[in-house]
């Protein structure tokens, strides 16, 4: 035996070293199954690597024999004999002998992928101890330049990366696959009352158009100051999540099965203000009376019943100022993983900073960063992405207000990485600033002018790669700063639909 070195101070209460876990035996039958019948790589190549096998030995074994299957050779312990003839970890098991040894006791095909998914699953074991040792190390380094912060970003990213590592749905898939799901889309939608295919924004006009939210789907809503952009997201969010139902999916997935939960990342008000914005909404109480206390007996009644209800809802704020893109997109799979997360609005995009501050970027490849990176997002949580953005103040000085796609703050990359754009307009703003004085001969055409277009609003749909482009027609109440459908009486004005 060995002698220790007493030189060395090894604390009495030391916890002995953890031993990696692995199954040798499960990485016999993987590979004997390969060496006696090719097509078994097949079932385990989509998430195996050779880097998840402990034993390096059988790592290069498996790798030498999907080398030449990938090549249409054969791969057999008679092919594979000149390869390992002289490899030294083969002579200590006694030679080329070994893989006749791992042919023999091969596994049938259709049992392979239980061992494979075995020996990936002991890797990743690993692959988190390693990660879990390293973020020690790095967490204990002073010299390390990165906040704590930062590294719990990086963190996250990092176990992201492994969770979503080796999974069976990537690849190609076969047309059939793709057919039955757009046939259980189509069924989830005619099954749903309002027969929309994506989750519904609670305005019928609206999801006419849009046919509802989309997965995967970024989607920009934009428009310029005073329009209510923030107000109109902020009621899609709330609409959403006072209708979730969690429930069985049609795939047989637990999960939505109506509404949905809602990530709400508000870069520019504080959580408090946009709580205070929904009270105002939803209890029909101007927000200013709210934050003053100028309540009556009535409507602090009304304040109380509706926070208590929103307090049940799916709705969860984030309102740190200036947060990068990496953050952001942390920070959404974290409440994916605990709460679920079927809903991203984003308020508003030009306030997200990209990843990384390169010296000579722009503002457009500095935008262009963000929006492919929340696009990557949208798809990478399966869920739909709304994102608010800046109009160039260019619109104020045409005399047709209406927005249009050239009118996006760096609209090159916005417009290229949306899946659907949609403005904001509110032509009762553009006439109201343009009041005259009280008694003058031009008062009551201005007058019969706002009668027009008082309580109305336009959610402008300037692209959409679901279908066409078009207008949807909403009510806007400016005391409450809240959107609703719309219903147009025979005096042409215009009420909330009841």
């Amino acid at each position: 035996m060995q002698a220790v070195n007493e030189s060395a101070e090894i604390p009495q209460d030391a916890p002995p070293a953890r031993a990696l876990p692995h199954n040798v035996e499960a990485e016999q039958a993987v590979l004997g199954a390969i060496l006696v019948n090719n097509e078994s790589m097949d079932r385990v190549t989509a998430f195996l690597e050779a880097e998840h096998f402990y034993d390096p030995l059988h790592a290069e074994i498996y790798r030498a024999a999907r080398t030449r299957i990938q090549r249409g050779q054969i791969a057999s312990p008679i092919t594979l004999r000149g390869r390992f003839e002289q490899e030294p970890a083969m002579q200590e098991l006694g030679g080329v002998g070994y893989l006749y040894k791992l042919a023999e006791g091969a596994v049938a095909v259709f049992n392979v992928e239980d061992y494979g998914r075995i020996v990936y699953d002991l890797a990743i074991r690993r692959e988190l101890m390693r990660l879990g040792e390293n973020l020690a190390d790095q967490a204990g380094d002073f010299r390390n330049e990165s906040s704590g912060a930062e590294q719990i970003v990086e963190a996250e990213r990092q176990l992201y990366a492994l969770a979503e590592r080796g999974r069976l749905e990537g690849g190609f898939r076969s047309f059939a696959a793709a057919l039955r799901e757009a046939v259980d889309v189509a069924n989830a939608a005619y099954q749903r009352e309002g027969g929309l295919a994506g989750i519904s924004t609670g305005l019928k006009d609206l999801d006419l158009k849009l046919g509802g939210l989309h997965k995967s789907d970024l989607l920009i809503l934009a428009g310029r100051p005073s329009m209510g952009k923030t107000a109109l997201a902020t009621n899609v969010a709330f609409n959403v999540a006072r209708a979730y139902r969690h429930g069985a999916r049609p795939d047989g997935t637990q999960g939505a099965v109506d509404g949905g939960v809602v990530g709400f990342f508000s870069l520019e008000m504080s959580a408090e203000q946009l709580a205070t914005r929904i009270l105002s909404e939803q209890a029909q109480i101007a927000s200013e009376k709210i934050r003053k206390g100028e309540l009556t007996e009535e409507e602090f009644e009304r304040f109380l019943i509706a926070s208590g209800e929103l307090q049940r809802l799916p709705l969860h704020i984030d309102d740190t100022p200036a947060i990068s893109i990496a953050t952001l997109s942390a920070r959404a799979r974290r409440l994916k993983r605990q709460h679920g997360l079927d809903l991203v609005v984003v308020d508003y995009l030009q306030l997200v900073r990209p990843a990384g501050t390169r010296g000579g970027e722009n503002r457009v490849q500095e935008v262009s960063e963000v929006t492919q990176g929340l696009k990557a997002l949208a798809k990478e949580l399966n869920a739909p992405v709304v994102a608010l953005s800046q109009l160039s103040r260019q619109v104020e000085n045409r005399d047709d207000k209406r927005p249009q796609l050239s009118d996006l703050r760096e609209s090159g990359s916005i417009e290229q990485d949306a899946d659907v754009v949609m403005f904001v307009y509110r032509e009762e703003y553009y006439v109201g600033r343009k009041e005259p004085r009280e008694h003058s001969p031009e008062y009551a055409g201005w007058q019969a002018e706002m009668e027009k277009v008082h309580n109305l609003a336009e959610v402008i749909i300037g692209k959409q790669r679901h279908g066409p482009i078009g207008a949807a027609q909403l009510f806007f109440d400016s005391r409450y700063t809240k959107f609703g459908d719309l219903a147009k009486d025979s005096d042409k004005s215009y009420r909330p639909e009841a």
